[in-house]
């Protein structure tokens, strides 16, 4: 069977037209002769009131019935999707994780896929169907529904790709495909045709929100190729694929930049084996991420200063730890919430050098100072106040002939 997986986000199944809409874009893979698997969010906004409402019942709410909550909000779309292809004569039928059923292993709340039955799907489009089933969701081992976290709906997608060889995987969401950096910061940002997986993993894990880097992780490791469009114009959009396939002259794919980081600085910690591990033991614990890290030791050796970064939301709780944790010692505590990173992206810097020069000193041309440096092979990343953010973009944008 030629199979194609189309993936729709909540937007573009966020009202009943929108719905009409989507109905006739998986109509068209139908007439070229695809057998469609379709996979949906909820309606934009079904799940966020769904949340909503579990918060009002309890401040703790037990997380397996979390799951059989918040998962509520696919089924509907699903039918929806379903019902209207059959109003358009086409055999359709709508399936639930547990259906199908997709086995999950993992806490409830941030599940992966293990396993996908294909019987019963494979049956229903041999026989002409169109199978439309409920993204972010699955079932354990103990029967009981489970859901994928943040993006599971992608990531759903992506596993039926794998467990049904489709020939393609196409998410379908609200923007027309990937760009080399947020169009609402910069004007010249330019869509990319084609992008490595890594690429698009150092992009969304430092906040590009096209897709979830769980979900780019599992498409990485599957080697399932990703199309992202829109449905809501016909344009192409951009194919995330393998390195190998990519024919590019270009140093640097993308930019990313934050804004919800705060930056913390330990001054005057004394300098001694397994004191790093002592300042974030307690912020690991408590399930609070460390981004940026950076320690210098003082002339004298016997002190250094600990800076690192965390999310804006997360600052209270941080500051909170660090006081109560009796293993450290410091001489000030110092906090900056005015910050954001700025980071380069892309696998051409690996063969190219004097691409950290070239940042940093357009950096310094426009009199932005630089906070914090962390780099990794295909990515520098640099924090800088946030009023720079704009300017920073602009620059390197242009730096990097992106524009």
């Amino acid at each position: 069977m030629k199979i194609v997986v189309l993936k729709f986000g909540g937007t573009s199944v966020g009202t009943v037209d929108r719905i009409k809409k989507v109905a006739n874009i998986i109509i068209g893979y139908v007439k070229k002769r695809y057998n469609v698997i379709v996979v949906s969010s909820a309606m934009s906004g079904a799940t966020s009131d769904l949340v909503k409402k579990s918060k009002k019942i309890s401040n703790n709410f037990i997380s397996s019935e979390y799951d059989v909550l918040v998962s509520s909000g696919e089924q509907v779309s699903c039918a929806l999707i379903s019902g209207r292809l059959n109003h358009l004569g086409y055999k359709s039928q709508s399936y639930l994780g547990w259906q199908v059923p997709i086995l999950t292993e993992g806490n409830h709340g941030s599940s992966r896929i293990s396993q996908i039955y294909k019987k019963k799907i494979n049956k229903f489009l041999l026989s002409g169907g169109i199978p439309v089933i409920t993204g972010f969701q699955g079932v354990n081992q103990n029967n009981r529904i489970t859901t994928l976290g943040r993006g599971g709906s992608d990531a759903s997608a992506i596993m039926c790709a794998k467990f049904f060889k489709a020939q393609k995987c196409i998410i379908y969401t609200d923007v027309d495909g990937v760009y080399t950096t947020d169009p609402n910061t910069l004007k010249k940002a330019k869509k990319i045709k084609v992008i490595s997986y890594e690429e698009m993993l150092e992009m969304a894990s430092l906040g590009a929100k096209v897709m979830q880097p769980t979900s780019l992780q599992d498409a990485r490791l599957n080697r399932i190729d990703v199309d992202v469009k829109s449905s809501f114009i016909k344009k192409k959009g951009t194919l995330i694929t393998k390195r190998k396939n990519i024919s590019s002259n270009k140093t640097i794919a993308g930019l990313t930049s934050t804004k919800n980081d705060a930056k913390v600085t330990l001054i005057g910690v004394k300098d001694k084996p397994g004191v790093a591990a002592s300042v974030f033991k307690p912020l690991s614990q408590n399930y609070i991420n460390i981004d940026m890290v950076v320690q210098t030791s003082s002339g004298n050796k016997k002190e250094t200063d600990i800076t690192f970064t965390i999310k804006s939301e997360d600052l209270s709780k941080t500051l909170k730890f660090i006081k109560q944790n009796k293993k450290i010692k410091y001489r000030d505590l110092i906090v900056n919430k005015n910050v954001s990173k700025v980071s380069i992206i892309g696998v051409g810097m690996i063969t190219t050098p004097g691409v950290t020069y070239r940042m940093f000193q357009t950096l310094a041309n426009k009199a932005i100072n630089i906070l914090v440096i962390s780099t990794s092979e295909i990515k520098i990343s640099v924090l800088i106040g946030k009023k720079f953010v704009k300017k920073a973009i602009s620059a390197l944008h242009k730096e990097f002939k992106l524009d």
